[in-house]
């Protein structure tokens, strides 16, 4: 039987449904794919992709993550992931502050009382593992890390999800997600605006306070717009990371039921488990970039001034690099290549080590409250967005 014509379509009904068959498709037939009606490639071999994300000299983030943002140009807000040297470097020193192992582990006392918090309130007959958790409780930890009051805090993650939000075939903004970008900006900026007037002890107040190099090598303060950009980055980044890999991770273990019952035995293999749901099922599934000039990777020869996916979720479960690649096994050799689930390269996600701790901290209490649970596989639902990949509702029952 001949095979359909290899199409991939990061908005496709098919993709949003299972990214992972188009993937080992294009690994084996195309893995420098060419889409001649969007005029963009993408990369799917791990070899490929690490390599486009060390190279940042011709593979740039200033025209955006996405591609109707890099087929436009027109970047929505000053932000780090739009940046490249020399100006991401700078931002980035300042920002790394915030994400110090110190920093980090100051936070442990607040995830856990917020995991806590949630499962106590969980009906164990009636539970859906992102809806009643895994969605509430990241953006509470990263907004309260930003200064977000308390109130506002819930609210952020709808606007997220709403301007991430992307229908079968849609490839630009729609006025729903416009109108979630600039409900978002317009309340961060009005949060910069106040904590100008009334600093506190969180990290909008530490950027107002905080000095970068300029073009002329003077050092300067962030304006308002830069501060605003970055802490909208970072509640996305934060809540929609941790959220939909605990809602990912659930249904794998239902899938995978020996594996979890090595973290029912021994608990030490948490950390492990993280990185190869990470590899698995991370939630992010590439980043788009912009070919300054002509470019070899591994697999070919890309041309100037185009748009390029970086399929860093593909990567991960390459064959080539890790054995027996679609596999899940929380027991695998970690050392056979980088796992991209977080990034690479000078872009790699700044809040890595919190999500991490949140995710591990997330499954030990979850061995706890449903150490026996059946997911309703009829009851998943996926989300369809842009990047970022995973479910939005994953009803579960804990047996007892």
């Amino acid at each position: 039987m001949t095979k359909p014509k290899l199409v991939f379509s990061p908005v496709s009904a098919e993709y949003f449904a299972n990214p992972y068959e188009v993937y080992e498709r294009m690994r084996d037939e195309a893995p420098l794919y060419y889409d001649e009606e969007g005029d963009f490639y993408a990369l799917t071999r791990h070899d490929d992709v690490a390599a486009a994300f060390k190279d940042h000299d011709s593979f740039s983030s200033a025209r955006g993550c996405d591609l109707g943002m890099v087929r436009s140009g027109d970047v929505p807000q000053k932000s780090i992931i739009f940046m490249d040297p020399p100006d991401h470097r700078h931002m980035r020193s300042l920002l790394n502050k915030a994400f110090t192992p110190r920093a980090i582990q100051e936070q442990k006392d607040t995830v856990v009382a917020l995991i806590r918090h949630y499962l106590d309130k969980a009906d164990p007959d009636n539970f859906d593992v992102v809806q009643d958790f895994s969605g509430p409780f990241p953006v509470e930890v990263i907004t309260r890390m930003a200064g977000v009051p308390e109130d506002f805090r819930q609210q952020v993650r709808h606007w997220i999800d709403k301007s991430l939000h992307r229908k079968p075939g849609q490839i630009d903004l729609d006025d729903d997600n416009m109108q979630a970008n600039i409900d978002s900006g317009m309340y961060y900026y009005g949060l910069v605006v106040e904590r100008r007037e009334n600093p506190q002890d969180d990290m909008i107040s530490r950027l107002i306070a905080a000095e970068i190099p300029g073009p002329d090598g003077v050092m300067r303060k962030l304006d308002d717009i830069e501060i605003t950009g970055f802490t909208t980055l970072l509640g996305g980044a934060g809540a929609e990371t941790v959220t939909k890999l605990v809602g990912s991770a659930m249904v794998v273990f239902a899938t995978h039921p020996d594996q979890w019952q090595k973290l029912l035995d021994d608990r030490s293999k948490i950390p492990a488990a993280v990185e190869e749901l990470l590899r698995y099922v991370g939630p992010v599934q590439y980043n788009v970039r912009y070919t300054l000039r002509e470019v070899t990777v591994p697999s070919g020869t890309i041309p100037a001034n185009k748009p390029v996916f970086l399929m860093g979720a593909s990567a991960n479960r390459d064959p080539r690099a890790f054995t027996d690649g679609e596999t899940f096994d929380i027991d695998r050799d970690r050392l056979q290549a980088h796992n991209l689930g977080l990034g690479y390269g000078i872009h790699s996600c700044l809040g890595a080590a919190l999500a991490r701790m949140e995710t591990a901290f997330a499954l030990e209490h979850l061995l706890d409250f449903m150490p026996r649970y059946e997911v309703d596989f009829d009851g998943l639902r996926r989300v369809n967005m842009q990047n970022v990949a995973g479910f939005s509702h994953v009803p579960v029952r804990v047996l007892t």
